[in-house]
């Protein structure tokens, strides 16, 4: 029977609407897709074939990663907070005992240190180690990066407008999350570029459908990242800055400190986390503007716009568009019998394209006002950087907004093939 608001004849009519020559590129039957995420067609442009998801029954399974997926806005923003769905799972079971086989000995070294970041834990280990990140990473810290941030991103532009034409996603999205996090954690911007390759390199490998090659390439990056900021947390042990690592190492909490692996397994995750986001929702963001023309316009009249205009950015185009959960018990949800030990799909790109929570969610409007998107995710696992995030960008923004207002497309950009994750291969523009 279908749900109120959601009619998958309607939505494949209204997708053929728009455009007569497009085909959707997947298979449906009955509750089941077959859909390539590698294939150019979707990942260039997901949000055709999320609408024909959201008028499936929820959950609908996709074969191609077989996962049971949820893509509405209603249930998605609900599993995130529902704490019977977790991202750790082995608290609860073995691997034996959920039939899942052994970590190869070759990746090892990559999920010890996966394993120990907060990300991939539930509570109680979860609830100690974010107290004692959090308790390092205050929000007036935060604020005190502004002034920095300013100033790189006046010095990125003055070289892009000496420049005339340039990619804006090394010219100006990367260097700035990237220099950003470096300076908070303590580390010689100099390092940046090791930082990226190395960050690169490891979050390869929550690509779904990843390859040998990359997963060689993550364990490599793995021990040398965590042999630097080991040395650099030996160091801060000898003498302390006025950084995040040594506050990480002085963090405490009823008695509770971190371990020297979660100390240095913490910092490669901020490390990581802290630029990948970012740099996705700079470069779609600026397509996204300057696409909509009229839109970037309302912001170069207006750049303090820039706050709101952040928020429906990340909605717009969603810099990681999958999550996954564990269940971690027995139970029914909409409908659908889950046992311990499945795997459940949330599809945050499609949760913020949802008409049924979003008015247009297909028009980009940087004046919105209800906005909730769950980009950043929810619950116990909310982003921990999303206020550094939100400040990088709402300079950023700004800043080219002022200085740049006659800024346009030299090319039609193309996404990278590395669903989930969802960001620009280049954007080529012309700074006048």
């Amino acid at each position: 029977m279908p749900v109120a608001g959601y009619s998958l004849d309607a939505v494949l009519c209204q997708n053929a609407a728009m455009d007569s020559t497009a085909e959707l590129h997947m298979l449906v039957e009955g509750n089941a897709i077959q859909l390539n995420p590698r294939d150019p067609h979707f990942y260039n442009n997901p949000y055709p074939y999320y609408a024909v998801m959201r008028a499936l029954p929820q959950p609908f399974y996709w074969k191609d990663f077989d996962l049971w997926c949820f893509a509405r806005w209603e249930e998605v923003n609900a599993l995130l907070r529902d704490r019977r769905f977790g991202r750790q799972i082995l608290h609860l079971r073995t691997r034996e005992e959920l039939g899942l086989p052994p970590i190869p000995e070759e990746l090892k070294p990559f999920y010890d240190v996966d394993n120990a970041t907060m990300i991939q834990m539930e509570p109680p280990d979860h609830t100690r180690l974010r107290g004692l990140v959090q308790k390092a990473f205050m929000a007036r810290q935060i604020e005190s990066l502004r002034p920095r941030i300013q100033a790189l991103c006046d010095q990125l532009i003055d070289a892009m407008i000496e420049k005339g034409e340039v990619d804006l996603l090394p010219a100006y999205a990367t260097p700035v999350p990237v220099a950003t996090i470096a300076h908070l954690l303590g580390v010689p911007v100099e390092m940046s570029d090791h930082l990226l390759a190395w960050s690169h390199a490891m979050v390869a490998m929550y690509e779904l459908g990843r390859t040998h090659e990359q997963e060689r390439r993550a364990v490599e990056a793995t021990q040398a990242f965590y042999a630097y900021i080991s040395d650099l947390v030996q160091a801060r042990r000898r003498n302390p800055k006025d950084d995040l690592i040594t506050r990480l190492i002085e963090a405490e909490e009823e008695g509770h400190k971190l371990t020297e692996h979660e100390l240095i397994s913490s910092c490669m995750q901020l490390l990581n986390a802290g630029h990948e986001a970012t740099v996705n929702v700079v470069g779609n963001g600026v397509y996204a503007l300057l696409t909509w023309r009229q839109e970037w316009e309302r912001l170069v009249s207006n750049p303090a716009l820039s706050k709101s205009a952040v928020e429906e950015l990340l909605r717009f185009d969603t810099p990681l568009h999958l999550f996954t959960r564990w269940v971690l018990e027995d139970l029914e949800y909409c409908g659908h019998a889950f046992k311990v030990g499945d795997v459940v799909a949330l599809l945050l790109g499609s949760a913020n394209r949802d008409p049924a929570r979003f008015v247009a969610p297909d028009k980009l409007d940087i004046t919105r006002a209800d906005n909730p998107h769950v980009s950043f995710g929810g619950g116990i696992h909310f982003c921990i950087g999303a206020p550094l995030a939100r400040l990088e960008l709402d300079i950023a923004l700004n800043t080219l907004a002022r200085r740049v207002p006659n800024l346009e497309l030299v090319a039609q950009p193309e996404y990278r093939n590395a669903y989930h994750f969802h960001g620009l291969i280049a954007l080529k523009v012309r700074v006048k």
